[in-house]
């Protein structure tokens, strides 16, 4: 697809129409959800054997799955006889899948057949078929790509995508933070029971994008829930428990000039973590945060990218404890998402404190969140209004902190002293040019 006439990241100037054109949407489906690496799940929602999640990778429906030996794999849900979902369930436990259409079944342990998904039973075999229907070729479709980064379980469909590590780069120091306990364990967190999911009227790039370092929309966006310490914003760095000393009280953004990947917030910086009326939560996250300062010296991580993120193309998250949540933002139509949030909360934590960090998080994300609630408004309403013939001629700007940005010590990333810029998202739609635009990987890893 011919991209020349809608961007311009160079100078910030995006069309419209890469936000409400169907041949846009198309074309991200075919080049883009094809070929990116995409959240599935974590480890933790299918800890026992036979356990499966059902999820989606843009539009299609996969299925979560841990076999009978551990393993973990991600299976395209669609029977391959009439595609029918082999499976409507939200979760649970099987020992196989049953298409209720025609009875064709598949496995999930891998134990009984060579690979996950194939196919075991075909309702007349022998009448039918005359037993010559090749079973091995009829499986459920497998992703060829899988990777569990620290309980985060990633897949691709596209054969030839780059290892996870490497279309991470750098930006794992967030993903990190985002998989380890307040002390700063990796991979010792685990999911909140239940996954929220929600449609908003918006396309699913604004959802990307305000997470990615957009410290622009806050003050005007957020002002009500600041005002009553809800809100990120809402109690000042004096105030705050474990903040780094002299930091200033919004700092820089994070951007991977050509992952796409960004964050507000610099991995030089902690912004700590609230008061708390409460002396059992206070002493729980003084005894984590001295432990993470050793940890993190220990190890010479960097002591902050905690702040909002966003993993190309659409992973949103925060990777600090308050909260500490993830977002993927799933494509309907150019003008509906569907978006599931997932919260996460120490693998050990006492109950008393996983249940005071579950009511924060419904308090704060989610379709019953209040700061949520102010992005959802701007998402529903900035679509709409640039869905008509007049609007669509008049492109969006994005020349904020255009010359702005200084070297980061992290690899093929730059920093933004001057906390509101729109440097993460120029990069961001570079990135998803790319895709759309159908670049190989081996132009689009060149030099990163």
């Amino acid at each position: 697809m011919d991209l020349t006439d809608l961007l311009d990241t160079a100078n910030g100037v995006i069309s419209r129409e890469i936000f409400v054109s169907e041949a846009v949407y198309q074309a991200e489906l075919d080049n883009l959800f094809t070929r990116a690496w995409l959240l599935v799940g974590h480890e933790s929602q299918i800890p026992e054997p036979g356990d499966f999640f059902s999820s989606r990778m843009g539009t299609e429906s996969v299925l979560l799955t841990r076999d009978s030996e551990g393993a973990i794999h991600v299976l395209l849900n669609s029977c391959r006889h009439r595609g029918m979902k082999v499976c409507r369930y939200d979760e649970g436990n099987t020992l196989n899948f049953m298409c209720p259409y025609h009875g064709w079944t598949y496995s999930t342990d891998g134990k009984l057949v060579a690979v996950a998904g194939e196919l075991l039973g075909v309702p007349h075999f022998r009448a039918g078929y005359g037993s010559r229907l090749d079973r091995s070729a009829w499986g459920l479709v497998p992703t060829p790509k899988v990777c569990n980064y620290h309980g985060l379980i990633f897949a691709s469909w596209d054969p030839d995508a780059p290892p996870f590590e490497e279309y991470l780069g750098d930006f794992h120091w967030w993903l990190d933070n985002l998989c380890s306990s307040a002390s700063g364990d990796i991979g010792q967190v685990r999911v909140v029971r239940g996954v929220q999911k929600w449609r908003i009227r918006a396309n699913w790039k604004f959802v990307s994008e305000n997470f990615l370092g957009d410290n622009y929309h806050g003050p005007p966006s957020h002002e009500s829930v600041d005002a009553v310490g809800i809100g990120p914003g809402g109690t000042s760095a004096a105030t705050r428990h474990g903040a780094a000393p002299g930091k200033p009280r919004s700092v820089a953004s994070t951007s991977f000039t050509r992952l796409g990947h960004g964050a507000t917030g610099s991995a030089r910086y902690f912004l700590g973590y609230p008061a708390f009326e409460e002396p059992e939560l206070t002493a729980y996250f003084e005894r984590a945060e001295a432990a993470r300062a050793t940890r993190f010296e220990a190890e010479g991580r960097p002591i902050g990218a905690m702040g909002p993120a966003t993993l190309f193309p659409s992973m949103s998250f925060h990777a600090g404890p308050f909260p500490r949540a993830l977002m993927v933002a799933h494509p309907v139509s150019p003008w509906e998402t569907e978006v599931w949030r997932w919260y996460l909360v120490d693998a050990d934590a006492p109950p008393e404190v996983a249940d005071w960090l579950r009511r924060y998080y419904l308090r704060y994300s989610g379709p019953g969140g209040l700061v949520e609630q102010d992005d959802m408004e701007n998402w529903d309403y900035a679509t709409e209004a640039s869905r008509g013939p007049i609007a669509r001629r008049y492109p969006y700007n994005y020349q904020l902190g255009i010359g702005m940005t200084q070297p980061s010590a992290l690899r093929g990333a730059v920093e933004s002293d001057y906390f509101m810029t729109e440097e993460n998202a120029r990069n961001f739609y570079a990135r998803w040019g790319q895709f759309v635009q159908g670049d190989s990987w081996a132009q689009m890893m060149d030099g990163v």
